[in-house]
């Protein structure tokens, strides 16, 4: 008897979840190809690219990129086409997908290298990366840029130099150069906080090189005499006196009258340059 009730309550759970199944299928085959192609049926390109700028418009990007695409995908050699291209890489960019915006921005100076545009489309690259990693509470929160993974500054760093040697008299120029001044600050300032770890971790000959290596390659930035305070506790601590004393003529030359770091191991102080020069942007 117990047999036979467990066996009923299992027909019943299975039939249960067939009509579930069935449901399912039921709602979602509602929504097929043809039904999307029903949607835009009797649309010209002309209103493609107009309901896609409008979603554009009111941010919502995702049906932005599907009426853009919907659009080149129908009317691959009209004459919104290049203009369906360049704007879906500027819907990817706004929704958070950097590599498919990369990659759309690519495509289209592959594919219209003469355009009057194009030079927006490296511009967009650059500013893709400038502003890839920065989370939603990096957007309302104060945070330090330069302790970010390197790797996309650089990227960004040479889309907008890139974009200066092609197109230097582009109207993006200004904005290119700002956002070069900081990524370069930023990158400077990257170094110095691995030259700060290897000083906290007794690791001074590597604290040394990273200040060297500062000194040479971010001439003319904030993070110069940083370096320098670094390089000379470095030796000190190896007990490389004559060096210390070499770095601290140095300094001493070329910022007589100080600087606004005290201690470079003082991190309100840091960041209190770090905002009166204005560098951690976005």
């Amino acid at each position: 008897m117990r047999l036979l009730l467990v066996k009923t309550v299992f027909i019943a759970i299975l039939a249960w979840m067939l009509q579930g199944c069935e449901t399912l299928n039921f709602f979602s085959s509602k929504e097929t190809p043809a039904n999307k192609e029903d949607e835009y049926a009797g649309w010209d390109e002309k209103k493609f690219l107009d309901k896609a700028n409008e979603s554009l418009e009111g941010k919502s990007y995702q049906k932005a990129v599907t009426l853009y695409e919907a659009l080149e995908a129908r009317y691959p050699f009209g004459d919104f086409a290049p203009q369906a291209q360049l704007n879906v890489a500027y819907a990817y960019y706004k929704n958070d997908d950097p590599e498919a915006a990369i990659a759309a921005a690519d495509r289209f100076i592959k594919t219209h290298p003469r355009n009057a545009s194009v030079d927006y489309a490296y511009y967009l690259k650059g500013l893709v990366n400038y502003n890839r990693g920065i989370g939603f509470i990096d957007r309302f929160l104060p945070t330090d840029s330069s302790q970010r993974d390197p790797g996309s500054a650089r990227d960004s760093y040479d889309n907008f130099q890139e974009l200066l040697r092609r197109f230097p008299n582009t109207r993006y120029a200004e904005d290119a150069r700002l956002r070069m001044i900081a990524l370069r600050n930023n990158l400077a300032m990257y170094e110095i906080h691995v030259a700060d770890f290897y000083m906290r971790r007794h690791a001074y000959e590597a604290a040394v090189n990273r200040g060297n290596y500062v000194i040479k390659e971010y001439q003319r930035t904030p993070a110069v005499p940083i370096a320098l305070q670094i390089m000379k506790e470095g030796y000190l601590k190896m007990g490389l006196n004559e060096l210390a004393a070499d770095v601290d003529r140095v300094f001493k030359l070329n910022y007589p009258n100080g600087t606004a770091i005290a201690d470079y191991k003082d991190d309100s102080a840091i960041q209190k340059l770090w905002d009166t020069l204005g560098l951690d942007t976005h």
